[in-house]
């Protein structure tokens, strides 16, 4: 049927543009850029047009940019990249941020949460579970409670909620310990020192979320400033040690009981080293890099086996094929979701996400780029090589575009054509422009 449409080699070069998204966005409309002249501000020639109607899927194809690997593998691979590089960009500079920051104190630290119950495990020195079996890494059992009728799925709905909160109020409670050591005051300690970090979140198999983060110490000014002399990791690992365990956010009240949120007390922070290499004795950059990475892309469905989509009726938990305790999780969820004083958690709409609602990963403002700069960055680059209309002199630009949705996903003839390509390096994306028109 594609054959026979006649345009095969054009099809081909616009799915290839999408860099093997399998499930993109379709739209429909138009985009026009128009010479104008900076002097008398008249509409001269139209430079570029595009018009969907004319390409050969009869849209625009947009890659989805779900960073869920579940979900689509070649957005989040895209997306796993970027991350790479933004993490690496505040261990050894370059993405516009110095390249100083790789001598400055930084450390790499793993918060958890605390007990909801005994679940199945694999304890450390080859050690059995409590339930008296020795689990293969793969045993499905792993991180389900003990026994479900007594482990508090509430609380574990609730900490997810509240993750995202209790690590903010550790970062402010982190400062005040750095000051402290210091010898400075909160106020002075912003003219000394600034406390820069990124972070990702990972679910544990019991389906609780825990945060992995890069911590550095620069100057006043971030990464292009010098930390002063007194800056050191040691310092810094011990700040975070009392400020973890110091940081609480009192929770809801529910049924009499009041809930309050704290880290687990397993707690990991260890030194980076600046060597790619080391035999694997160090903690390298690009082994801290890699691995926060790799989370980035994984959410509770690869962990706990829960769903990697939103649910509007528990009924559809019949026919999901999950866990039951991410069964019980996402019940829990939508029961306490339905509670009026919980209404801003949002309880349900996040009940596939076992509570938890935050972005999977976040960084402070001076740490190093942005992924939205990342992706800037690679839009220009296309652009530059689809060879633009570039405006004569004492002209500028004005673009009309007017876009609708029309749909998601590839038709079957598309989809077997999609499988049969290879992504075209730096296409991912936009698609080239397909037509000129000037009068």
């Amino acid at each position: 049927m594609l054959a026979s449409l006649g345009n095969l080699p054009e099809l081909a070069h616009q799915l290839s543009g999408l860099g093997g998204c399998t499930h993109p966005v379709r739209l429909d409309g138009h985009r026009t850029e128009y010479a104008i002249n900076t002097t008398t501000g008249e509409i001269g020639n139209v430079l570029r047009h595009l018009d969907s109607a004319s390409l050969p899927a009869g849209q625009l194809l947009v890659r989805c940019n779900n960073r869920r690997a579940t979900r689509c593998a070649a957005c989040a691979e895209t997306y796993r990249r970027d991350t790479y590089h933004l993490i690496t960009a505040g261990l050894r500079g370059g993405k516009c941020t110095s390249e100083q920051v790789a001598a400055h104190p930084r450390v790499f630290a793993t918060f958890t949460a605390p007990s909801f119950g005994p679940v199945h495990n694999r304890p450390s020195g080859g050690r059995d579970c409590r339930c008296g079996i020795r689990h293969d890494e793969q045993d499905p059992a792993l991180g389900t409670p003990l026994d479900p009728d007594t482990y508090d799925y509430e609380a574990a709905v609730l900490w997810n909620a509240h993750a995202g909160a209790l690590w903010r109020r550790f970062s402010i409670y982190l400062r005040r310990e750095v000051a402290k050591r210091a010898g400075l005051t909160q106020r002075a300690f912003r003219h000394h020192a600034r406390v820069s970090f990124a972070k990702v979140a990972e679910y544990q198999k019991r389906g609780a979320v825990h945060f992995h983060a890069v911590i550095r110490l620069d100057g006043p000014e971030g990464g292009d400033t010098a930390p002063p002399t007194w800056a050191t990791a040691d310092l810094l690992t011990d700040a975070i040690q009392v400020a973890a365990t110091a940081a609480r956010l009192d929770g809801p009240k529910i049924d009499g009981r009041a809930h309050r949120f704290v880290f687990g007390r397993q707690l990991d922070v260890r030194t980076i080293r600046s060597a790619d290499f080391d035999d694997g004795q160090e903690l390298t950059e690009r082994a801290v890099a890699a691995y926060i990475a790799k989370y980035a892309t994984k959410g509770a469905e690869t962990a706990t086996g829960t769903l990697d989509r939103p649910i509007r009726f528990l009924a559809e938990l019949a026919q999901a094929r999950i866990t039951e305790h991410a069964r019980r999780m996402i019940r829990t969820a939508c029961s306490l979701g339905a509670r009026r004083e919980l209404a801003d958690l949002r309880l349900r709409a996040w009940a596939h996400m076992l509570g938890f609602r935050g972005h999977f990963s976040t960084k402070s403002r001076r740490y190093s780029t942005t992924l939205g700069a990342l992706r800037d960055a690679r839009a220009e680059w296309r652009r530059a090589q689809a060879a633009p209309a570039v405006p004569q002199d004492g002209e500028t630009t004005l673009v009309l575009a007017h876009w609708v949705f029309a749909g998601t996903g590839l038709s079957h003839g598309e989809t077997w054509l999609a499988a049969s390509l290879e992504a075209a390096p730096g296409t991912e994306g936009e698609p080239t422009w397909t037509a000129v028109e000037t009068n």
